[in-house]
């Protein structure tokens, strides 16, 4: 056998020993995990510390949900998770947990230490079926108190609505309900008090046909917006919200002139109208909301209604006409022109006789007679000549005048 080739077995050896050592130190995962739910949104989840570890193994546990994108790690054998309605599958919430070591060796089979061990997994069924009680859930918010309504799925079914304030702190606290309800024609309604609306709110809604909870979404109320003319430009101005007044508000306006699609705009700035170019000839069309920024409660508002401005003219047609008739007279006048060029062509463009073939025949030809030239010569129309009657008288008689 060659070096080259001996070295090549010994590194396969070397590397396939490696990977056997690497895997033998692999940690274990966590065993008989279980869980328990505290109340219709937080479910804690425990498990036993695994067994064969060394007694100077530091190590800790990496737990994710399946819709986690960042893994949250604890040195506890629990952990209490929040799992909502829209978290969940068709089996429940499920969560993956893992050991790892908090400080990996520094050698060769310190990243597989880093990557911890197999990850294990539970899933956590509701105590009730999870189901779609409402549609359409929002929060009108105002200083003090907060409007919500929604759309039921199933109206002749009683409805229960209760809520908390989202995090570990309120866990285990009873939840408060809403009893002031009403309805409309579409949709219920419940008066929440307080300025809940500055924190993360949890909402549980129960029928006899199952459970729903969620994160309802906060809305502003609609405030139209006014439209005047400064100059030549159309004035945007609006009032902003009566809540959050350390937020920083955006506000999104859409418009449109002569029918054409509405463009959309974010306003970031501080000010209290936006300026818009005008056209007289055209009807413009306006619809906003408004929203925060990342920093405060994620909250905005719907679109309002279409605010007008203006009407559409009809386009000016003097250029179209213009630009149709003239070519039209113009065609008219060089066919006309070219028809009397044609037929006074004689007239207008006479065949002038060549002044060096006059003096030739001249020369040529001297005293002679000149010749009658072909046709007709002129003849003058004779007169008429009346005749003369002539009578004879005898000398003796009187003359007598004829008459």
């Amino acid at each position: 056998m060659t070096l080259p080739q001996e070295l090549f077995v010994f590194l396969t050896c070397s590397a396939v020993i490696l990977v056997f050592h690497c895997e033998a130190d692999r940690l274990p995962p966590p065993t008989e995990l279980s869980y328990k739910w505290l109340d219709p949104f937080t479910v804690n989840v425990s498990w036993l510390k695994p067994t064969g570890l060394l007694d100077n193994c530091d190590i800790e546990y990496e737990v994710q949900s399946l819709k986690d994108t960042n893994p949250r790690r604890t040195t506890l054998t629990n952990i209490k998770c929040t799992c909502m309605t829209e978290d969940m599958d068709s089996d429940g919430c499920k969560y993956t947990i893992r050991t790892v070591s908090k400080n990996p060796p520094e050698d060769w089979c310190a990243p597989i230490l880093r990557n911890g061990s197999t990850p294990v997994t539970i899933t956590t069924k509701a105590p009730k079926p999870q189901a779609e009680v409402v549609k359409d859930f929002k929060c009108l918010t105002y200083p003090n108190e907060m409007n919500c309504s929604w759309i039921p799925v199933n109206s002749s079914l009683k409805l229960k609505l209760s809520y908390r304030i989202c995090g570990n702190s309120e866990v285990g606290k009873p939840l408060k309900s809403c009893d002031e309800f009403y309805s409309d024609e579409k949709r219920g309604n419940c008066n929440l008090k307080g300025a809940i609306y500055k924190e993360d709110i949890c909402m549980c809604v129960e029928t006899e046909a199952g459970r729903s909870t969620f994160k309802p979404s906060f809305v502003l109320p609609l405030r139209n917006m006014s439209v005047t003319k400064e100059g030549d430009k159309l004035k945007l101005s609006w009032t902003p919200p009566e809540i959050g007044k350390t937020c920083h508000w955006i506000y999104e306006v859409c418009y449109g002139r002569c029918s054409e699609p509405m463009e959309c705009k974010n306003i970031t700035t501080q000010d209290k109208h936006f300026m818009v170019a005008y056209d007289k000839r055209c009807r413009y069309e306006f619809k906003s909301r408004t929203m925060n920024s990342i920093y405060c409660t994620a909250i905005r508002s719907d679109f309002t209604e279409v605010v007008t401005y203006g009407t559409n003219e009809p386009p000016d047609g003097t250029l179209t006409v213009v630009a149709i008739v003239i070519p039209v007279i113009l065609s008219i006048c060089v066919i006309l022109s070219c028809y009397c060029f044609r037929r006074h062509r004689a007239i207008i463009c006479p065949i002038i006789p060549d002044p060096s073939a006059i003096f030739k025949e001249m020369m040529m030809n001297g005293n002679k007679e000149l010749k009658t030239p072909p046709g007709n010569l002129y003849t003058p129309v004779p007169e008429p000549i009346e005749p003369c009657k002539i009578t004879l008288v005898p000398e003796n008689s009187v003359l007598q005048q004829n008459s």
